[in-house]
């Protein structure tokens, strides 16, 4: 893959946000930091990425967890081109309009997979407000590539929220992804600031229409802490989660990409994310993960296990009571 130098330019990816002012984010506490990204596997990695021109969301959201991932042979795919429409405050996926829809790109998404060896992949894509599904057919396309050339492979998904389209969320969801996984990013309150583009009863609405349609897909979604939102909030969010019969919840620390994005407002400690993960867990999610440095697709792999388990377990309890 080439980058364009110019795209990459905060000004030129971030047009919409020049206007904001500068709000540096200060130092990051002890517990946030990570090592750099290196290593023989995680140049591997990087490679089979550029050979088959993909883009990863590792390297486009700027995930901190893009080394450990890597040098493990585990990368989040972003399908649909490396331009979102839309414009989140939070987010450092370059916004603007996007190129025409690739149709080769799900079968190069399908063998970068059977070359990794993956076990579990992870499908994310940029927002794409232009195109009249929402991009849902380029997912079902991706999905059945991956299934061709990888049939042992899990899938998870994590798309938009289609504009809350139910043919295409219907589409996908009849695709069968493993993991149905759809992020309501943050509280209601925050929605108009951080979140604009973004509905948060039509995300909670997507992800209790995937259980109607296939219980027996499950179905996740994360948030991030630390931009203005209170303990109480969080709370009820995971109510309104397990109220749409989510699985599995992840939070994490939110990160400033620049100074033009929003500042943060709060770093949480180690100590208040475990009073999360404990929360969760009392509220009735099959799995939890709270951690500074927690993302929607960290350790996905290892979580399906353990949601797979902790669902067999559910239902022995049930079918013995």
């Amino acid at each position: 893959m080439t980058y364009n130098t110019e795209l990459l330019k905060p000004e030129k990816r971030h047009p919409e946000k020049q206007k904001n002012p500068n709000r540096p984010a200060g130092t990051k506490p002890d517990w946030i930091r990570v090592p750099a990204p290196q290593g023989e596997v995680y140049n591997e990695t990087r490679d089979i990425v550029r050979k088959h021109k993909l883009t990863t969301v590792c390297e486009e959201a700027g995930c901190p967890n893009v080394g450990e991932c890597w040098q493990q042979k585990h990368a989040t795919f972003m399908i649909m081109g490396e331009v979102c429409t839309r414009a989140c405050a939070f987010c450092n996926v370059a916004t603007g309009r996007p190129d025409e829809l690739d149709k080769y790109e799900p079968l190069r998404v399908g063998v970068a997979v059977e070359q990794m060896g993956l076990k579990h992949v992870v499908v994310t894509s940029v927002d794409r407000d232009d195109l009249k599904d929402g991009g849902a057919d380029h997912f079902v396309k991706t999905i059945g590539a991956i299934r061709h050339k990888s049939p042992d492979t899990t899938v998870e998904i994590l798309p938009g929220d289609f504009r809350g389209d139910q043919d295409a969320i219907d589409s996908v969801a009849l695709a069968r992804p493993d993991v149905f996984n759809h992020n309501l990013e943050t509280v209601p309150r925050l929605y108009p600031t951080i979140r604009p583009g973004a509905r948060y009863f039509r995300s909670l609405n997507l992800l209790r229409r995937v259980k109607e349609i296939d219980s027996m897909i499950f179905t996740k979604s994360g948030m991030m802490v630390g931009l203005g939102e209170t303990k109480e909030e969080v709370s009820q969010v995971m109510d309104d989660m397990r109220a749409a019969n989510i699985d599995f919840i992840t939070i994490g620390q939110y990160l400033q990409p620049t100074p033009k994005h929003a500042p943060v407002a709060k770093w949480w400690t180690p100590e208040e994310f475990e009073e999360l993960e404990k929360m969760a867990r009392r509220k009735g999610f099959l799995m939890a993960s709270c951690t500074p440095l927690t993302r929607s697709s960290h350790h996905a792999g290892d979580d399906f296990k353990k949601l797979k388990a902790a669902r067999e377990e559910k239902l022995a309890k049930m079918a013995a009571e």
